[in-house]
């Protein structure tokens, strides 16, 4: 197998979304502290089954107005920048993969700088977790900041239920190919239905990790993020993570991590505990 790391973009947010400080979306609403641009990284895996992609990044749309006046967070918290040919299409593209090379794109789950480039997939088979999907739909989506009304018309994805056991320290999952080699498991507390893909290559794990965190240190820390509604489920996420790392060769690869890419290609493992 290969995964590529593509590269859709870039973000600014509160520095009070990256390290919660105790008051949830509050915190980040007062904070007049910015990120450096973020990396927003998407993911395909070149599998013998057909190609899997993680996520679909973002897309040049979200420049424009989606929304702004009705929801704070579009407002004032979230800036991006993106070039049409960085959508996840044309890059897939210059890889040599076409849309109907891609079997299966899997959700990490449903933001807007991750589920943005979900056009380009009319004829793969999309994969949501479905509190996922019942928390992003609809007019209470909009006001938890989805953005349903960007996606392609008749979206209608298979529901991916983690009824596969227990994975490791995660308490649910599911394997996404018939191989058992790529599993999709829970890891709630970004939102509550988040869910992180594992892809077992040779002596590693690749764990793609959505927003588990902001970046590797802070999993390592513990320190969860600004968004989550519940940071003990958070923080135990985050421990999961880091247990399952200490008991194998894993390669820790958050969306905004401005180190995936680099730690993808030279295949650098979560550092041991010390």
């Amino acid at each position: 197998m290969k995964v590529h790391a593509i590269r859709t973009g870039s973000v600014r947010i509160k520095t009070a979304q990256i390290e919660g400080r105790g008051h949830g979306v509050l915190d980040i609403l007062v904070d007049r502290n910015w990120s450096d641009w973020l990396p927003t990284f998407a993911w395909a895996v070149e599998h013998d089954e057909g190609v899997i992609v993680v996520d679909t990044g973002q897309a040049s749309h979200l420049l424009g107005g989606y929304g702004r006046s009705l929801h704070p967070f579009f407002r004032w918290e979230v800036r991006f920048q993106i070039e049409p040919e960085e959508e996840i299409g044309p890059q897939l593209r210059s890889l040599g993969i076409g849309s109907r090379d891609v079997r299966r794109v899997v959700t990490t789950h449903l933001h807007m700088d991750h589920d943005a480039g979900l056009a380009y997939f009319p004829n793969s088979e999309i994969l949501v977790a479905p509190g996922e999907l019942h928390q992003a739909s609809g007019i209470s989506g909009k006001l938890r900041g989805y953005l349903p009304q960007y996606w392609p018309k008749g979206f209608n994805p298979t529901r991916l239920v983690l009824d596969g056991g227990p994975f490791g320290p995660f308490c649910a999952s599911k394997r996404v190919t018939k191989a058992g080699d790529v599993i999709a498991v829970a890891t709630p507390g970004h939102t509550p239905n988040h869910i992180s893909v594992l892809v077992e290559d040779d002596d590693a794990t690749i764990f793609l990790a959505g927003d588990t965190s902001y970046n590797e240190g802070l999993m390592l820390a513990g320190k969860v993020d600004g968004v989550g509604s519940d940071t003990q489920v958070s923080a135990a996420t985050l421990a999961a993570i880091k247990r399952f790392a200490a008991t194998q060769p894993t390669i820790y690869l958050p969306t905004h991590d401005p180190e995936s890419a680099a730690r993808l290609a030279a295949r650098r493992f979560v550092p041991a505990a010390t």
